[in-house]
């Protein structure tokens, strides 16, 4: 085949499928795979490990859907490659709660109603937390800002940037919840 731009070898090669391993700990647990090169974190996450609460959305960095935390860090997973993510901690939104407990965050954007269909949920509430570490005390200017990244069809951001003031200072209340839970309804 004169010609054809492939030396031997790469002919021979042509079926080959070339693989990257990664390993990354996700959500506090160590995972490990052979992907291809082009797999980008997102579909590492959904159609490999099968942690579906990351969405896809825009699949090009406009909506935020995908935003999982990186080293603390918000990143949209799907601009990321998984081999990026090597060696390093992903929280995905599976992650966020704490053992049988809600995140304050989750709480808070729950009981407030912050969310309506929810699909843009999973990427706000990490781009918050990731906020939230960073600035336990963060102005309405700081909260729009760090969300600026996460678009919402449903609502307009009032009620989402009111969950992440509330849930900011129930996180600074050195109160215990039960504690809170009392005061808010009383005891017999």
């Amino acid at each position: 085949m004169l010609g054809s731009g492939l030396c031997p070898r790469d002919r021979e090669n042509q079926g080959a499928r070339f693989v990257t391993d990664v390993t990354i700990t996700v959500n506090g647990s160590v995972r490990s795979a052979s992907v291809p090169p082009e797999t980008t974190l997102l579909k590492l996450l959904r159609d490999v490990f099968q942690l579906t609460g990351t969405k896809l959305g825009c699949d090009v960095g406009d909506c935020g859907a995908c935003t999982v935390l990186v080293d603390g860090m918000a990143v949209n997973a799907c601009l990321m490659l998984a081999a990026q993510a090597d060696g390093r901690q992903v929280l995905t939104i599976e992650g966020l709660a704490m053992k049988d407990r809600l995140h304050p965050l989750q709480k808070v954007f729950e009981e407030s109603g912050a969310l309506q269909c929810g699909f843009c949920g999973p990427g706000m509430l990490l781009s918050a937390k990731a906020l939230l570490d960073d600035n336990p005390d963060p102005s309405s200017h700081d909260i729009r800002d760090a969300l600026a990244g996460n678009l919402c069809r449903c609502t307009g951001y009032s009620k989402i940037v009111e969950a992440v003031q509330d849930a900011a200072r129930a996180m600074r209340d050195p109160r215990t919840e039960d504690t809170r839970q009392l005061e808010m309804h009383g005891h017999d």
